[in-house]
């Protein structure tokens, strides 16, 4: 099992949540403070915070306060593991796709 499995699973876990999900989208556009992230959800504040903690956990998210505003922003490459992963699944069907076309134009090419 590669090493960077725990660090997968903490992301699909993470990303797991709508809400989550959500604020990784915003995130992804400009950092932002947490009353403006947790705005357009009908939650209490300490309940938002929780899903931020859960974010931060997972490496996704990094915060940082000024005074007594606190800043979010997406981690620079905090998605990688995610994309190394997924490319590795989508070679392997790739690979089948692409053995499956040469079959099918060999086919072709014999009944002609």
């Amino acid at each position: 099992m590669p090493k960077y499995y725990d660090a997968l699973d903490g992301v699909l876990r993470a990303l797991a949540d709508p809400t989550r999900r959500a604020v990784v989208e915003r995130l992804a556009k400009s950092p932002a403070v947490v009353s403006e992230l947790a705005a357009p959800f009908s939650m209490a504040l300490p309940s938002f915070m929780q899903h931020l903690r859960v974010l931060e956990e997972a490496g996704l998210v990094a915060s940082h306060k000024h005074g007594r505003v606190r800043t979010v922003s997406l981690r620079p490459g905090a998605l990688d593991v995610l994309h190394l992963w997924l490319g590795e699944q989508r070679t392997p069907a790739e690979h089948q796709a692409d053995r499956l076309g040469i079959h099918l134009i060999r086919s072709a090419a014999k009944e002609d």
